[in-house]
């Protein structure tokens, strides 16, 4: 059965089941008896079956103090407290469990976070960009099971694929037909709960455009009022949505609401008020925040940060008569994955395994670091690592005739720190896994042509009406901006190799595929000629370190800020 076909299917016998069992109640005299449930969420996982280490594996909390947090033993823990609290309860994620992920995950294409997942009873997830990292044949092959076409099935004997729903209902083919469920249907405490899932419309410009090649993105809240509505009619009254998509904030604790305007509140505020509460994803964000839908009435929006380092809790109290959810009741709290609970063993032992299985490849020594180079850049958003990255690709990209080399500080999911994670001691030895955790794309390193007039225009369009992304830069490249000057004409000063850069003499320069293809909004590289290929970028970052022994964080200046 083609999966199109299949998901038409499982989606009419849903509903069907839906129709048969949500008959309204008789009305009665006395106040209309309810029903409590729990929804437990989290975002954003990407694999990281270990405790994260760095700035990932910790929480700030409001006070600007912070808590070691994350690890899926942990997690998997504090689940089942969760779940004992309240009877009726189940679990859902808002995307990006797999890809970006540590080497213990990536190695087996993400099979053991699957199997944690279904160790830990996800009932569902929406899909986020990194589901699609490796296009969209092998995320059917994360759903149904099956051997990697290529490495085989390398951790366990053979792979069942994930026991819950990859969600999606703004998610087409090319011929308008969906390519995923939209929703799921749970049932719990006599009620049924639906769960729709929507992933981000752009999600084009953050993925290659090969590992989505076939498909399309639709608008979010269309999708969601689409399916929302569909579910009402067959008396499905208590949703929520799962959305991978998500806004920045202010500094916060986990349970503040200090949003900046982006598209996720813009979402909520819009969609149907048929559905209840909405389970956000991808800025990697903690927030717990309530927003009002159309009619008026509050409805949370919450995000637990990333790596597994919160779990967001919804509880929901649903009434029996109506079948819809008593909003006035409705509460919502990020909870810490604290490291001082007991890990679950049996979670513990499958993150064992993987651990020992990758370790003769991650625990390969491939440099030496003087200090953390973080990943976080500084005032004018400049990273320490994002310097040495840029310095790597351009040092890998040599025979190229590469002059300048320019990074997505996406595409750095890590830091480096001193202290190693391996070994727990500040020895300043750095293993391929942890460069793996920072560079775990596999990207290809690609030259291009620009002119000086494109290399400004690159730079411009690091600001957006929808938020800024800072590139990182090799050292042979420096210049100004003005955070105060309007959007376009921000960017002055700009010289390669202490040359002020002329709008009409050429550069090669160095980027990787997702940035060469106009990948986060950068389309000016698309105008780049004369394109020469290069190595993997994890390969060119490992090369350099291994080139510069006792490597210290380079200075921070290439990158001025002015008023």
């Amino acid at each position: 059965m083609r999966l199109s076909t299949r998901l038409v299917v499982l989606a009419a016998a849903a509903l069907a089941t839906t129709a048969v069992t949500t008959a309204p109640a008789s009305a009665g005299q006395r106040p209309d008896p309810t029903t409590d449930v729990r929804i437990i969420g989290f975002n954003d996982l990407h694999g990281n079956l270990e405790p994260p280490s760095g700035s990932g594996g910790r929480v700030v909390q409001s006070d600007g103090t912070t808590v070691d947090a994350g690890g899926a033993a942990y997690l998997a823990t504090h689940v089942k407290q969760l779940r004992s609290q309240v009877k009726n309860s189940f679990v859902v994620s808002a995307g990006d469990n797999i890809g970006a992920s540590p080497l213990t995950s990536a190695l087996f294409h993400d099979e053991p976070t699957i199997d944690f997942l279904n160790m830990l009873g996800v009932s569902a997830s929406v899909v986020g960009n990194h589901e699609f990292d490796e296009g969209y044949k092998e995320l059917q092959r994360m759903q149904f099971g099956g051997c990697h076409p290529t490495d085989g099935c390398q951790f366990q004997k053979t792979f069942d694929g994930a026991k819950f729903p990859f969600l999606g209902s703004n998610v087409y083919f090319t011929n308008g037909l969906p390519a995923l469920l939209p929703f799921t249907v749970k049932f719990e405490g006599g009620v049924p709960v639906g769960v729709i899932g929507a992933t981000l419309k752009d999600l084009p410009s953050v993925v290659t455009p090969e590992a989505i090649k076939g498909l399309k993105f639709g608008d979010e809240v269309e999708a969601i009022n689409r399916t929302a509505n569909l579910l009402d009619y067959f008396g499905v009254k208590a949703q929520i949505v799962l959305m991978h998509q998500g806004d920045g904030t202010e500094v916060e604790g986990p349970n503040d609401c200090k949003l900046r305007p982006g598209p996720a509140a813009a979402i909520a505020a819009a969609v149907t008020p048929k559905v209840d509460a909405f389970f956000t994803g991808h800025s990697h964000q903690q927030y717990n925040c309530v927003i009002n839908d159309p009619a008026g009435q509050p409805r949370p929006v919450i995000q637990g940060s990333s790596f597994g380092r919160l779990l967001s809790v919804v509880d929901l109290k649903i009434s029996l008569k109506t079948r819809d959810v008593v909003r006035s009741q409705t509460k919502a709290f990020n909870e810490i994955v604290t490291r001082t609970v007991t890990p679950d063993p049996a979670v513990a032992a499958l993150v064992a395994d993987a651990k020992t299985k990758s370790a003769p490849i991650a625990n390969k020594q491939v440099g030496t670091i003087t200090a953390d180079l973080p990943a976080a850049g500084n005032a004018a958003g400049e990273s320490p690592l994002g310097d040495v990255i840029a310095d790597a690709q351009l040092a890998g990209t040599q025979s190229n005739s590469a002059v300048v080399a320019i990074t997505n500080p996406g595409g750095i999911r890590a830091d480096l720190t001193y202290k190693s994670s391996s070994n727990g001691e500040g020895d300043g030895v750095v293993t391929y896994g942890e460069a793996f955790t920072v560079q775990p794309f596999s990207n290809i390193m690609q030259t291009i042509t620009l002119t000086g007039a494109n290399l400004k225009n690159v730079l411009e369009q690091q600001w957006t009406a929808a938020g800024t992304k800072i590139l990182q830069i090799s050292s042979s490249l420096h210049y100004s901006y003005s955070a105060g000057a309007p959007i376009g004409s921000r960017v002055s000063d700009i010289t390669v190799n202490g040359t002020p850069v002329d709008p009409a003499a050429t550069f090669r320069v160095s980027v990787n595929n997702f940035l060469a293809a106009g990948g986060d909004g950068f389309t000016e590289f698309t105008k780049g000629t004369n394109l020469s290929g290069g190595p993997v970028d994890l390969d060119a970052l490992v090369a350099y370190l291994g080139a510069h022994p006792n490597l210290a964080p380079p200075a921070a200046d290439r990158i001025t800020r002015l008023p």
